[in-house]
């Protein structure tokens, strides 16, 4: 039983830092974006709305991985067990 946790918590480890680093790529990205593009926009009242349209998509992204990940770590054994079992399912059958 030990085996099968340490798998679940390192498959869920791995999901974590895959989630968190997209995010921070996203943040980048979108920062790159702002600062690249805010010269080229003439109208402050545009600039304003491209501002909140970028915080929004920062803000609820973020927001929504931090959920996922909330709920994952909650119902880890539940997730990452049946994943588990079914990749060894298909080892067994040589399909992996």
């Amino acid at each position: 039983m030990s085996d099968l946790n340490q798998r679940i918590e390192a498959m869920y480890r791995s999901d974590c830092r895959g989630a968190w680093t997209l995010i921070a790529i996203l943040w980048v990205v979108i920062l790159f974006v702002l600062f690249m593009t805010w010269p080229h926009i003439p109208d402050s009242t545009i600039r304003v709305v491209v501002a909140i349209g970028a915080a929004a998509i920062l803000v609820f992204n973020t927001a929504a991985i931090a959920a996922m990940v909330k709920h994952y770590s909650e119902d880890k054994e539940f997730i990452y067990g049946l994943d588990i079992k079914h990749l060894d399912a298909m080892r067994k059958q040589g399909r992996m």
